[in-house]
């Protein structure tokens, strides 16, 4: 199964991209729409239903994901929406169990009933890329995935993204560390490293730090884990420090947005 994911400037945008993929034949499960939501919204999913629930839950993972929100992906997906507060983020629409499992799965509910669920059933759950859905939301954008079951669908998935004037999962990305690298590099050359020869190595130790299950935890934490990435990398100490930046970084944008 193959993940092919847009980024849009417009909650309109990425309705029309929803509406893409239905007509091309993609089932609602295969679907997910996230969007950046209001307050009104998602006052009712800021209350826990129980004492061990995270605050920003509330019943949209426990048991009414599928309450139509009135909005037109909802609509698409088989009205499975629903209206979380995402600690983070704010406020988001999640259209389709599947967007609604990533949330959860991402730090809002990690281990909610949902989220666990669709970890089972669904191959290819793009953790190492909602750190990116997650700044599209930040900065007002939404996003659309769909999962593709072979070639031929994940050719399409792509042809309805650009249609529909969605920038790529790989754009954002880098749209995303140019807005970061002179700080890193300003912070890892004062440190008496050569950003210029290290920043491949140190990149990647900074966006693995920000896969969900990884968020938390230090680098001796989860070292054997990445044992694989850091030989790739070619520089431990450079990727050491690009991972624990990543896990300050996280700290950081989570604080801005709950403060």
């Amino acid at each position: 199964m193959e993940t092919v994911a847009g980024v849009f400037g417009s909650r309109t945008a990425a309705e029309r991209a929803v509406e893409g993929f239905r007509s091309a034949g993609f089932a609602p499960d295969k679907i997910a729409f996230l969007a950046p939501g209001t307050s009104d919204e998602a006052v009712e999913a800021a209350v826990p239903t129980s004492e061990t629930e995270q605050p920003g839950m509330g019943s949209a993972m426990g048991g009414t994901v599928g309450g139509a929100m009135g909005v037109a992906g909802g609509a698409s997906l088989g009205a499975a929406a629903a209206s979380l507060l995402v600690p983070g983020i704010g406020p988001v629409i999640a259209g389709g169990i599947i967007g609604a499992a990533l949330l959860g799965i991402g730090g809002a509910a990690t281990g909610a009933a949902a989220g666990a669920a669709m970890e089972r059933e669904i191959d290819g759950l793009p953790h190492d890329e909602l750190y990116l859905y997650e700044d599209a939301l930040r900065k007002g954008r939404s996003v659309v995935i769909a999962f593709a079951d072979d070639a031929e669908a994940a050719e399409s998935a792509r042809n309805v993204m650009a249609q529909a004037g969605a920038e790529s999962i790989d754009a954002a990305r880098e749209d995303w560390w140019i807005g970061l690298r002179d700080a890193e590099e300003e912070t890892y050359q004062a440190q008496g490293g050569n950003f210029q020869s290290d920043e491949t190595a140190y990149r990647r130790g900074f966006e693995l730090a920000l896969n969900p299950k990884r968020r938390g935890k230090s680098y001796e934490a989860v070292s054997s884990d990445l044992s694989t990435a850091v030989r790739e990398a070619g520089s431990e100490e450079a990727f050491r420090r690009g991972y624990e930046r990543g896990q300050a970084y996280q700290r950081t944008v989570s604080e801005k947005t709950t403060s």
